[in-house]
């Protein structure tokens, strides 16, 4: 049997069709992709949930079908209709996708979304829910390693495994596109764990690495107001009044802000040795002992763990950014994906979290599957390495460059 759940159409198009006979009410869609249902109308603010849109037609044919929006409700991926579609009637079920889907008459009911797109590519990775069912499957029972085990108990160090693997192993690095407001700061991203990259767009599309500000600055976790003893002051519920920061304040007024006019824009295409300093006042002219850290044009960034904030250097505003994070893997409860390739080693896991957990078991059983775990890690990671040997050949036609340290 077949492990692809979906055809071609489903899979590209986002489309699935049904035909009534006049007694069938219910009708199944099989895509991968589970249905989300706010409302049958579009007169309803709910309406706005649904990642799909209901067409039928009586001839089935181009700029025949209408949109469907009372009569309907749907559970489980499955549409009950209110009644019976006539004979022949023609239904389709359109998962909404960025062009909008080929059966609306107008642009208005097309299906506008991404959820096709976020399906492609879908068959490289299996659902930790599935993983689950898998284990229990396969690893729980009578004579096998694990005689019994609760449900709750294999989706906690499921979960745990995912964890532990999205901060080194799976290719959970996520990005989004920001713009740098007059504030210069932009807020974390909501499944945020730690920062891989951030680097500013130029006008050609090229990516230009931002640093960050490290020994340059800082941004303090808290502010207090102080007297003029310098001790804290506290309000009215003994908490100490906060204040804001002054360190902010004067990074985010200093003369980086001048590097665009200075530098970067400079006619005759000079680099002045400010450039490497980041600013004018310090080492200028001064080419012997420079400092590499400092050697920099593209700006700086620092996180503002108090304002759960990511602020830049003043020269960044109105820039384009992108912004790598690492996550870990969480967000979407069991609807998370785990590559094909890490499957093997989520199993292990999963086996020496729970064999590991109880007691009286024998010690070089726990071991085994210790070593058995960290062999399938292994192995996980040398596969999503993704390398590629006429990348690595490329990288090797430089060989005989001198590396200047």
């Amino acid at each position: 049997m077949s492990l692809l759940k979906e055809n071609n159409r489903q899979y590209y198009e986002g489309a699935q069709g049904f035909q009534g006979d006049g007694n069938k009410v219910s009708f199944t869609t099989t895509f991968n992709t589970d249905l989300i249902f706010g409302a049958a109308s579009n007169a309803e603010v709910s309406y706005g949930l649904n990642n799909f849109k209901l067409y039928s037609s009586a001839a089935g044919g181009p700029g025949t079908w209408t949109e469907v929006l009372s009569g309907y409700t749907v559970s489980k991926n499955t549409i009950t209709f209110d009644v019976a579609p006539v004979v022949n009637e023609y239904i389709v079920v359109q998962l909404k996708k960025l062009d909008g889907g080929n059966y609306a008459a107008t642009a208005s009911e097309k299906a506008y979304g991404n959820t096709v797109e976020d399906n492609y590519g879908s068959y490289s990775y299996v659902k930790i829910e599935d993983i689950v069912n898998n284990f229990l499957l396969a690893y729980v029972g009578t004579n096998k390693l694990i005689p019994n085990i609760k449900r709750t108990d294999v989706i906690f160090h499921a979960k745990r495994a995912l964890q532990e693997f999205s901060y080194d192993t799976l290719k959970s690095v996520n990005s989004q596109e920001l713009s740098i407001p007059k504030n210069l700061s932009v807020v974390i991203p909501q499944d945020y764990v730690n920062y891989v990259n951030l680097y500013w767009i130029d006008d050609q599309g090229v990516k230009h690495i931002i640093m960050p500000s490290n020994n340059l600055t800082g941004s303090p976790y808290e502010t207090p107001i102080q007297d003029n003893k310098g001790i804290p002051v506290q309000d009215n519920f003994n908490n100490n009044i906060e204040g804001t920061s002054l360190i902010e304040e004067r990074w985010r007024e200093n003369q980086l802000k001048n590097l665009d006019e200075n530098i970067l824009d400079n006619a005759n295409g000079s680099w002045d040795w400010d450039y490497y300093y980041g600013w004018q006042s310090a080492g200028y002219g001064q080419l012997y002992g420079m400092d590499p850290q400092y050697a920099n044009a593209n700006g700086y960034f620092n996180i503002n763990d108090r304002e759960g904030k990511i602020s830049f250097s003043a020269n960044l505003v109105d820039k384009l950014i992108i912004l790598e994070y690492i996550s870990d893997g969480l967000s979407n409860d069991l609807n998370t994906r785990v590559p094909k390739m890490a499957e093997e080693a989520m199993y292990a896991y999963i086996s020496h979290a729970v064999i590991a957990s109880r007691i009286n078991q024998p010690e070089y059983v726990v071991q085994r599957l210790k070593r058995e775990k960290s062999a399938k890690l292994r192995n996980a990671k040398i596969r999503l390495s993704n390398i590629k040997l006429n990348e690595i050949v490329q990288v090797l036609r430089g060989k005989s460059k001198w590396i200047k340290h």
